[in-house]
């Protein structure tokens, strides 16, 4: 499951803060994750209850903040806001799109005590 690798990574991003900055309890982590990530909400938030029992951040509220997926069509000059990977652009409703943002998932900052 790739969202279990993912909340893994997490949780090991935040017990490497805890230790370096010396919080002991995390209350919220708030995560960017772009549209076009492939990140399966409703299982990241499963996976990331199940990873995060008995850390520093057991308990913590995971929010998540949703970010375009952006492309830049090489027929228009422009840069579009897409949907999905295989969209076409919105103005001109070319596929000549490359991929220019909301495929990144990170740690945008924690709540901690």
């Amino acid at each position: 499951m790739h969202e279990m690798s993912l909340a893994e990574g997490v949780l090991q991003v935040i017990e490497d803060a805890a230790q370096r900055e010396g919080f002991r309890h995390v209350k919220e982590v708030r995560l960017e994750i772009g549209r076009l990530s492939g990140v399966e909400v409703e299982s990241l938030r499963f996976c990331f209850d199940a990873v995060t029992r008995g850390s520093v951040a057991a308990g913590a509220a995971l929010e998540i903040i949703f970010l375009p997926g952006r492309a830049w069509c090489f027929p228009c000059g422009k840069a579009v806001e897409v949907a999905t990977e295989l969209a076409t652009c919105p103005d001109c409703g070319s596929i000549e799109l490359q991929v220019q943002g909301g495929d990144e998932m990170r740690i945008k900052d924690l709540l901690v005590d």
